[in-house]
């Protein structure tokens, strides 16, 4: 089986060969690891398309999530808002919140993914992709409480939910409007798409009460709008306060913080595939090797392997060494079936 393989049978409730071995690498690693300037990486596409391909020749046996990623940190969807970009040499952009806050993005008409922002250079980029004859199998999106926090501020978002709850409600709804369209537009873009990446980790700040009110309706929405394709959520802040609700959301694969016991979520996210758990800075990026396979094999353990994809518990942090990522992938081949 090839890698994408172990990882698509598992993410849909099958059993591989062995273990899973998957990554979610971007703009935090990729230029450091390369050795580039960052803005190189995204401006020069062709820079940006030999690292991507040399991942897949460098270690054969992982599997990239979402794979050959286009993405502007997360600058994609606020920037449609009227977020102020923020760009650097050596890591992702910042972003300022939009001056005008809620009272301004209350009722705003959601953005078109193929106009405003920096929506329109991701979509044209995947397009030019597969115009090489470049298979990219899954696409991605911030969620609409990260995209609400980028816009808004953390601070603001969370007041927001106490003191302006139908105004909140309505700027959600408006997030998840652009989330869905943006992934339609990027689905659209590929010959054979098999599953999207929703990214999130605002919305595990919140009571049970809030994200009953504010957020289950509107991560429903955004899985049920993508049945048949393979659903990816990370969050890794964290929250097990909310992962049995997280559970009846509709997502398929759970990336989520290695503070979090991987075997108590397990029982608590039956029939959900479970993505990490090492530490992807104290252990994946500050940690020896032997320490990787160590925190690997016990996540192996905790979950009897069952439903398992071995990850890091959240991105590949800034700094880490490959040989980290072999002695996950070296822990992965040691569980044959």
């Amino acid at each position: 089986m090839t890698p994408w393989q172990r990882f698509t049978t598992v993410a849909r409730g099958g059993t591989t060969d062995r273990v899973p071995a998957a990554l979610i690498v971007d703009s935090p690693w990729l230029p450091g690891y390369a050795g580039i300037d960052t803005l190189d990486y995204f401006l020069r596409e062709d820079v940006w398309l030999k690292i991507n391909r040399d991942l897949l020749e460098r270690f054969p046996d992982v599997a990239w999530i979402p794979g050959f990623w286009i993405e502007y940190g997360m600058a994609a969807e606020p920037s449609a808002f009227g977020a102020r970009v923020i760009w650097h040499h050596d890591r992702p952009p910042s972003i300022e919140p939009v001056r005008g806050g809620l009272a301004d993005l209350a009722d705003i008409e959601p953005p078109d993914p193929r106009e405003h922002g920096l929506m329109p250079l991701v979509l044209q980029r995947y397009a030019n992709l597969e115009r090489q004859g470049i298979r990219a199998k899954m696409v991605a999106a911030r969620g609409p409480f990260a995209v609400a926090n980028w816009a808004l501020g953390a601070t603001d978002l969370m007041l927001a939910l106490a003191t302006a709850p139908a105004a909140i409600a309505r700027f959600l709804d408006t997030a998840t409007t652009t989330v869905i369209a943006f992934l339609r537009a990027q689905l659209d873009t590929l010959r054979e798409p098999e599953g999207i990446l929703l990214l999130d980790d605002l919305v595990g700040m919140i009571s049970p009460e809030m994200f009953e009110r504010f957020a289950r309706p509107v991560f429903a929405r955004i899985f049920a709008e993508f049945d048949g394709l393979i659903k990816v959520f990370h969050n890794d802040t964290p929250c097990m306060h909310l992962v049995k609700p997280f559970a009846t959301l509709g997502f398929d694969v759970f990336n989520f913080s290695h503070a979090m016991d991987i075997g108590i979520v397990q029982a608590a996210m039956p029939g959900i595939a479970l993505m990490g758990n090492v530490p992807p800075y104290t252990v994946m990026a500050e940690g020896t090797p032997a320490q990787v396979e160590q925190c690997a094999h016990e996540c192996i353990r905790k979950t009897g392997g069952r439903g398992l994809i071995l990850s890091a518990g959240g991105g590949i942090s800034p700094g880490t060494p490959a040989e980290a990522v072999d002695a996950l992938v070296r822990a992965s081949r040691q569980v044959i079936r």
